[in-house]
């Protein structure tokens, strides 16, 4: 019977042994669990999310979970009142937010938000249905549009390109997953989005479906370029789908992980470190994160980042301009 109760005191020593050195002395002040700001399932960052929730678990020893939410806009915003821990976003909206011009909290400049690592871009792409006629965003005029949900980076800025090309568009908000199934139905006559590719939903609906997928026209980027500053030139590459063996040229917007300036220096340190220094596994989640490395922490230029991460990046050798370390 001794030996029976000595064996967990024994199991837990060989555990304090393995677990890294950390873990002891850097962790006051560390929540006890991480809450993770997503999006709409079916798309990019739920998977992104939810999966690097698992690693950080893993890796790090404490509970993280991604939350479905309305996107970028909202995350941003549940990042700086606190209520989420980390919050996955686009930096057009991030930029917003910071000059307080979030259209959810329109007059609060966002100003206790730091940025931890990068991720990758996102491009913006359209889905319609193979007999649909619609080749391009200007077809897309008098028809009705899903955008993804609202205060999403879709549901913000696909409103703004219609507006730019002086389309007169029916745009409807839903999550990925169920805008996928109303175009599918005939619902609607083509799903706008913006995602990393591949994109959840639009894959399914590749091999279960007659699709065409599109981006931007040069003429049509141009003009979008011309309004949105936060946006680059983008391809997505023939055989990011299934069947789909064609360029499409479009837009993108780079995509950051941020937390709270309250976030405790050790943990963001070991976050910006443990998906930084673990590409392979982070890619594993997704492929987009091949984008997920340091030297993308350039695309940053607004958002100051966490102490904890400039931490990391000066070990590394990864230069932060002066006004943003944070």
């Amino acid at each position: 019977m001794s030996h029976m109760l000595r064996l967990p005191a024994a199991l837990a020593a060989c555990a304090a042994l393995a677990w890294p050195a950390f873990a002891q002395e850097d962790r006051e002040g560390w929540p006890s669990d991480l809450t993770i700001g997503t999006a709409s399932q079916g798309g990019t960052y739920f998977v992104y999310g939810n999966g690097m929730a698992s690693f950080i678990g893993e890796s790090l020893g404490i509970s993280a979970s991604g939350e479905v939410t309305g996107g970028p806009v909202q995350n941003v915003t549940l990042v700086e009142f606190e209520e989420h821990d980390i919050g996955l976003v686009t930096m057009g909206p991030a930029r917003e937010a910071w000059e307080g011009e979030s259209e959810l909290s329109p007059g609060h400049e966002h100003r206790t938000i730091r940025a931890l690592f990068p991720m990758y871009q996102t491009p913006f792409q359209v889905i319609t249905l193979a007999g649909s006629g619609i080749e391009s965003v200007s077809d897309l005029d008098g028809r009705r549009v899903s955008v993804g949900p609202a205060g999403g980076t879709p549901g913000t800025y696909w409103p703004r390109f219609f507006e730019a090309l002086d389309l007169n568009v029916s745009v409807q908000y839903a999550g990925a997953s169920d805008a996928a199934g109303q175009l599918q139905d005939g619902l609607i006559d083509a799903f706008a989005f913006a995602a990393g590719v591949p994109i959840a939903a639009f894959a399914e609906l590749a091999v279960t479906t007659s699709v065409r997928m599109f981006g931007l026209t040069e003429e049509e980027r141009e003009r979008v370029l011309e309004v949105e500053t936060a946006l680059s030139e983008f391809t997505i590459e023939a055989g990011t789908y299934p069947g789909h063996d064609y360029d499409q040229p479009t837009v993108a917007m780079w995509n950051f992980a941020i937390a709270h300036e309250d976030m405790p220096e050790s943990l963001a340190y070991e976050l910006t470190k443990l998906v930084l220094e673990n590409n392979e596994r982070m890619m594993q989640i997704h492929a987009t994160a091949e984008e997920t490395v340091p030297e993308n922490a350039e695309h940053n230029t607004v958002i100051p980042f966490h102490p904890g991460a400039v931490r990391y990046y000066d070990e590394i050798g990864v230069e932060i301009p002066e006004d943003l370390r944070g």
